[in-house]
């Protein structure tokens, strides 16, 4: 017999449980096989670096679970909403210390699994991929005012929510489960690695022995022969990708805009700052990065701008300028002609394909400039 509550209408409505939390970053290694209770857990305290907030993964509320709803799954914990009869046992007073399981209606299709109350952007980036920025977009973009900032995460309230994707859409991070629309379809930026280097940096890196980005980033670049602003290649931004979207490629890392969420993680993951945002719309981009003079250029990259400027001279749209010896295209501006890639002589503009389905799914759903999803 499932457990009803009733929404703003006075009608009763199914409940299940549902846990505020998707990450791993609350110790749960450390305390699998050491700790007998999520309390005595969470007693032991929580080491530098960890979330404080987070689902410690020892299994109380499992065990309190009378309809085996609830099981621990590469250390989280999911819950089975078929066989969840929403009881609330798992939710009641002292099963989880840290107050991260709710009772929500059983039809719910947006969920935020976080319960973060860290206030810096950068230390929850550091501590979790699942973690809440507190960012506030799906707070503003909410049409419906659903969506609220408490404790520095984000809270849905089930009775104003629609089941939309405008939170969703508008995650800077990515996060908002949403088990009625695909984010890999329905997203209006993507990641852009600003380099296309090729295997150069990343072998010799390797036959140094170093294993990653930011130890890679700390070496004398010129010094070695390389590049002193591409892509190290050792793959510190395909580790934090929660979606597959990035890997390395020859070398350099590439992005695959039809798995990117643009979450924007690999961009914080990056110590050379490598990888951008851009929109999600079909344009042309320029994957170099490069601050050297042509002559040092060439020395070390065949794939790099080469500071010509007949691109800038060309655009009929004036969307493409110099800026630090590299060429930029302004994604707002490009009309996505064919021109400049048409006078590159290096052949170093690349066009951003998307799907005609992406344009008219969009369309279906209103996703277009000046409404609430862009």
């Amino acid at each position: 017999m499932s457990k009803e509550l009733q929404n703003s209408s006075g009608c009763d409505v199914p409940e299940i449980a549902f846990v505020a939390c998707s990450g791993s970053a609350a110790g749960k290694a450390r305390f699998a096989g050491s700790c007998r209770t999520c309390a005595e857990a969470v007693e032991h305290g929580f080491l530098r670096g960890e979330c404080k907030s987070g689902c410690v993964g020892v299994g109380s509320c499992i065990e309190v679970c009378k309809q085996g709803a609830m099981k621990i799954e590469d250390g989280r914990i999911i819950v089975d909403p078929e066989k969840c009869n929403g009881c609330g046992d798992c939710a009641a007073e002292g099963v989880c210390p840290q107050g991260l399981i709710r009772m929500i209606p059983a039809d719910a299709t947006n969920f935020i699994p976080c319960s973060s109350t860290e206030d810096e952007e950068e230390v929850v980036r550091a501590t979790c991929g699942y973690g809440c920025i507190a960012c506030g977009e799906c707070e503003r973009v909410c049409p419906q005012g659903a969506v609220s900032i408490v404790d520095n995460h984000a809270v849905i309230d089930y009775d104003k929510c629609v089941g939309c994707s405008a939170c969703t859409v508008r995650c800077k991070k990515k996060i908002i489960v949403d088990t009625q629309h695909d984010l890999t379809v329905i997203k209006d930026k993507v990641a852009f690695v600003k380099c296309s280097g090729g295997s150069r940096a990343s072998a010799k890196y390797k036959e140094l022995g170093i294993q990653n980005c930011y130890d890679a980033a700390k070496m004398d670049a010129k010094e070695l022969g390389l590049c002193t602003t591409g892509c190290c290649g050792q793959g510190s931004c395909t580790a934090v990708c929660r979606y597959g979207a990035i890997s390395v490629v020859n070398g350099t890392a590439v992005v695959d805009p039809d798995k990117c969420v643009g979450c924007r993680d690999c961009t914080f993951a990056c110590p050379k700052h490598l990888i951008t945002i851009v929109p999600y719309k079909g344009t042309k981009l320029v994957p170099c990065s490069s601050t050297d003079d042509y002559e040092d250029k060439s020395q070390v990259c065949d794939s790099g701008c080469i500071a010509c400027e007949d691109c800038v001279n060309n655009c009929p749209n004036g969307a493409i300028f110099m800026e630090d010896k590299h060429a930029v295209i302004d994604p707002s501006v490009c009309e996505d002609c064919n021109m400049c890639q048409y006078v590159c002589s290096n052949n170093v503009i690349k066009a951003q394909k998307v799907p005609e389905h992406i344009y008219k799914q969009r369309e279906a759903m209103d996703m277009q400039e000046g409404g609430y999803w862009l």
